[in-house]
């Protein structure tokens, strides 16, 4: 059995589709906020997690 799930989450401001798998596989992050692109991607890695995040918003008032 895969250990794997699926979140979307659609603000007003933000929409965000994460997949994490904990059995391995690709790392796909884009945030539009590179320091966060750049640790959540090491986390991924390093920690061995299938990991495809997207997220889009509001970046011109800040990268919250």
């Amino acid at each position: 059995m895969e250990r794997a799930a699926t979140v979307v989450r659609q603000t007003k401001e933000t929409n965000i589709e994460l997949t994490l798998g904990l059995d391995g596989g690709e790392v796909v992050v884009d945030t539009g906020v590179g320091f966060f692109d750049h640790m959540l991607t090491a986390l991924a890695f390093y920690g061995r997690m299938d990991l495809r995040c997207t997220a889009r918003g509001d970046l011109h008032v800040d990268g919250h």
